[in-house]
């Protein structure tokens, strides 16, 4: 199979745990571009914040962020845009959660907020210099936003899981980026959805296309795409539910640089 498209998450899978993308990997990146095979980012986080680390490989590339509730193209123009409807917008902002156990984020466009800071929030984002900004959350219940998601520990997480996904699974999209990380978008929306409308932009068919990730927010990705790999660091319960997708090495490894390395025999 000749593959012409390379679909990779970021954190975990093509950042290492410092959040930076090695120079390993970053140089076979830019190898495989001089082959003609392009490199998109599909990651959770925010359209300016992925775009500092395409910018970072000097990529002419599309980006798909907030899971695929945005997506750009190569000229950094909006492609997709799907948000929240306000009436579940205020459902979500309105339960009656331990805000010290349950940390509140709201993704409007291009802007992040939180109600108060919390631990790693900063370092999480050092290297690409996007930052959140405080503010009442209540303020965001009258109209659409982009996407919310909770930061809590894992177990009381996945205790907030189970209430929500049971309340909201027929009214929003629904999935975890990490052990401590429950996210909600628009129904239906996730990165390939997405991704099928900048594949029939670019004329590509998805048996053309290589995806790398590591969280349930991948799930739909890797079971779209013609060649998945699995990050050997990935959250067990992607591994137990896509038992045939290949696991390779972790994200400190140059795990994505070097399988890439191999399939396309640089």
């Amino acid at each position: 199979m000749s593959y012409k498209l390379v679909v990779c998450d970021m954190d975990g899978t093509l950042l290492t745990s410092q959040h930076r993308i090695s120079d390993y990997t970053a140089d076979i990146i830019k190898k495989i571009e001089k082959k003609g095979v392009k490199f998109l980012i599909a990651t959770g986080r925010p359209f300016l914040d992925a775009k500092h680390y395409r910018d970072t490989l000097n990529l002419s590339s599309f980006l798909i962020t907030s899971n695929g509730a945005r997506a750009h193209n190569e000229k950094n123009e909006v492609i997709v845009a799907e948000d929240i409807p306000q009436k579940f917008t205020e459902k979500l902002l309105s339960y009656d959660l331990d805000r010290k156990k349950y940390h509140r984020n709201i993704y409007l466009d291009n802007d992040w907020f939180i109600e108060y800071e919390i631990e790693g929030l900063r370092e999480f984002h050092e290297e690409s210099g996007f930052q959140f900004q405080i503010t009442d959350l209540d303020k965001f219940k009258n109209g659409a936003v982009t996407k919310i998601f909770f930061l809590a520990e894992e177990n009381d997480l996945e205790k907030l899981e189970k209430k929500l996904v049971k309340d909201l699974e027929n009214d929003l999209s629904i999935t975890i980026s990490s052990p401590y990380c429950l996210e909600f978008m628009k129904k239906g929306v996730n990165k390939a959805e997405t991704l099928k409308k900048v594949l029939k932009i670019l004329d590509i068919s998805p048996n053309e296309v290589i995806a790398f990730g590591d969280s349930m927010n991948d799930y739909e990705m890797l079971s779209f795409v013609g060649k998945p790999f699995i990050m050997g660091n990935a959250n067990k319960r992607l591994i137990e539910s896509l038992p045939n997708v290949e696991v390779i090495g972790n994200n400190n490894e140059d795990a994505i640089g070097k399988k890439l390395q191999e399939i396309f025999e640089i």
